[in-house]
């Protein structure tokens, strides 16, 4: 393409047109154009004000429905107290609970070494011990005889020399024959 270079002669770019305008459209121009020129730039203090206008916008939106509660959930989960039916252990599980109670052990063994009790230790001990002959005898295990007289009695030396005689004439030679 070719280009048309511009002449500086009056009229070589067309004939200038003009337009008549009415006064109330030439007032109106006027006052557009004071009213752009007024509103150059950005409000004064706006920088300041800037967070404000967003913070007043978020107001009117609705809240986003997932945000959720902010109720506290709580981390460890309490489980509700148990009847007394549900608390109470069962026989078996009682009586297994005192065979195996440490402290009553420790009185066991205080009392065969030959030393005495005080009176609330001698009665705490008695108390577990009748608890736990009626733990048996509710679960059947305990027997109407003796235990004396369950087991056979073996007769044979019942002094200590005596039995320090019987081990002493051991024939240990008899045991690698066999």
């Amino acid at each position: 393409m070719t280009r048309k270079k511009k002449a500086r002669k009056v009229g070589s770019e067309g004939p200038a047109v003009y337009r008549e305008k009415s006064a109330s459209q030439t007032e109106l121009d006027a006052r557009k154009r004071q009213k752009d020129k007024k509103r150059k730039g950005l409000k004064s203090g706006s920088r300041h004000s800037a967070g404000l206008d967003e913070q007043q916008k978020g107001k009117g939106r609705a809240k986003d429905p997932r945000l959720g509660s902010k109720k506290p959930i709580p981390l460890i989960v309490e489980t509700k107290p148990k009847s007394k039916k549900e608390r109470r252990l069962s026989a078996e599980q009682e009586l297994a609970m005192l065979e195996n109670d440490a402290q009553l052990m420790v009185l066991l063994d205080r009392i065969e070494a030959g030393e005495s009790l005080g009176a609330g230790l001698q009665k705490q001990v008695d108390d577990k011990l009748d608890r736990i002959e009626r733990l048996m005898k509710q679960l059947g295990l305990l027997d109407e005889e003796p235990v004396e007289e369950a087991m056979p009695i073996a007769k044979g030396p019942k002094s200590d020399d005596d039995l320090l005689d019987q081990f002493e004439n051991m024939g240990f030679d008899d045991f690698d024959k066999e």
